[in-house]
């Protein structure tokens, strides 16, 4: 038994010597965050965190109580005794609990397989790399390796533990106030390539200068990956999330063809090493859109007891089950044009529109400050960053500048809305959380602009 299996099943213990018969989930982790900014193409910090925490849940007398505390190490008793007498003492206090699921049973789950870090040497050598990329223009950004080793240990026999690791560049190329954006995670640095990265950036920079505003109105869009992948972390949230299905606040009609036949959407957390929830649930592949039709919505323990279904593995710790490892799954392999402009990035290159009768749209670079105003249709406002152009013919004509979107996301990519996906799925960092949501690009026949960035 490793190190952390062993806290978790000491906390399990602790709890249930004070308080017998009662069920008691506790999640160890030990989470590793590597991390090397750079600002105006130097590196101005390194920082490693290395941190212990523990979660514990339990259930006695019809009441339920979590608390939660850091560690000093796998091997700090004194810590797992102190937060077990703390919850005992507290769980009295705690409101009734009707629907409490109970706790999971022993299930077969993976052994870990090790997973590769990074040195300060290694994230040094890749900021260089991107700066180098980047020909010159001020480059601003962070390379990051997240590790995390978690055990899960239960009142009902289960013990599993799990290690995942990734790494991420975000970083941006500025020219005279204007930024170009290369963001993608990804299992190990070999993976990315942080010259290329560099040079993209620049390229998105330098191609975004002399931006002209664009009239509100629908425009046929190609969004590149860092932009689809935003849709993509909306609608785990908003829509296969178990808990807005059961408040009547989810579009998701199981059954139902609701999207374009062109999309599938998979969740896939043991694909990036995420083999067990922190219920206690191993974790496996599902698809929650099949080639258009809406298959399935993400439970925990909790939803699924309520919804007389199963967990799917989507008990994260956060009070709502959300796909959190979720992807439209690329389309068939295709070309690109063999004159695409150096600042496109190639997994959206192939869509670009050519002549003929779908032949004007706006190529989107990335959203930001996208905010839901109507949970149930999925309608989100945003704005564009990091460049927008207008394509004719096949040809980008010019830079525009960003502008303001009212879109329900479900309904771009309604039956008959989505024109192309791309052939190449990216995965973009996220800056608060291991998640790892990704998208090719999408090309899709409408989308409402509702003004510019400047007013």
């Amino acid at each position: 038994m490793s190190a952390i299996a062993d806290a978790a099943a000491r906390a399990v213990e602790a709890v249930t010597d004070r308080l017998p018969g009662a069920e008691v989930v506790v999640e160890v982790e030990r989470a590793e965050d590597h991390l090397t900014r750079f600002a105006d193409s130097a590196i101005h910090q390194n920082v490693a965190d290395d941190t212990w925490s523990v979660g514990v849940t339990a259930h006695h007398e019809g009441r339920t109580l979590t608390v939660t505390s850091d560690l000093a190490g796998a091997g700090d008793g004194e810590s797992l005794t102190a937060l077990a007498e703390r919850l005992v003492s507290s769980l009295p206090l705690a409101p009734r609990d009707p629907r409490w699921p109970g706790v999971a049973e022993r299930a077969e789950v993976p052994a870990p397989a090790e997973q590769p870090g990074t040195s300060p040497v290694e994230r040094a050598d890749a900021v260089a790399a991107f700066v180098d990329g980047a020909g010159g223009l001020p480059a601003f950004g962070y390379v990051r390796t997240e590790r995390a080793h978690v055990a899960v240990a239960t009142s009902g026999g289960q013990l599993a533990t799990m290690l995942t690791c990734a790494t991420a560049i975000d970083g941006i190329a500025s020219l005279d106030g204007v930024d170009g954006v290369f963001r993608r995670r990804a299992h190990t640095l070999a993976e990315l390539d942080p010259h290329a990265a560099g040079a993209l950036a620049a390229a998105k920079a330098r191609a975004a200068q002399d931006a002209v505003e664009l009239e509100p109105g629908r425009y046929e869009v190609v969004l590149e990956p860092t932009a689809a992948a935003n849709i993509v972390s909306t609608l785990a949230l908003y829509g296969f999330n178990g808990r807005m299905a059961l408040d009547g606040a989810s579009f998701v009609e199981v059954g139902a063809e609701q999207l374009d036949p062109a999309i599938t959407v998979v969740d896939d957390a043991p694909g990036w090493g995420v083999t067990i929830d922190g219920e206690g649930t191993p974790t496996q592949r599902h698809v929650l859109v099949d080639a258009g039709r809406s298959t399935m919505l993400a439970h925990d323990r909790r939803t699924a007891a309520e919804a007389g279904a199963r967990s799917t593995g989507h008990g994260f710790g956060i009070g709502m089950p959300v796909p959190a490892h979720t992807r439209i799954e690329a389309g068939p392999q295709a070309p690109a044009p063999a004159a695409a402009p150096a600042h496109v990035n190639p997994a959206a290159a192939p869509l670009l529109p050519g002549a003929g009768a779908s032949s004007r749209a706006l190529l989107v670079s990335d959203f930001w400050y996208t905010r839901v105003l109507d949970p149930r249709q999925v309608t989100v406002t945003g704005l564009t960053r990091n460049g927008v152009w207008l394509v004719e013919g096949g040809e980008i004509v010019g830079a525009v500048a960003n502008v303001r979107f009212t879109q329900s996301y479900p309904g771009a990519l309604a039956p008959g809305q989505v024109l192309g996906v791309g052939p190449v799925a990216v995965t973009d960092p996220s800056s608060w959380s291991a998640t790892a949501y990704g998208a090719p690009a999408l090309h899709l026949a409408s989308w409402n602009v509702t003004g510019n960035a400047s007013g």
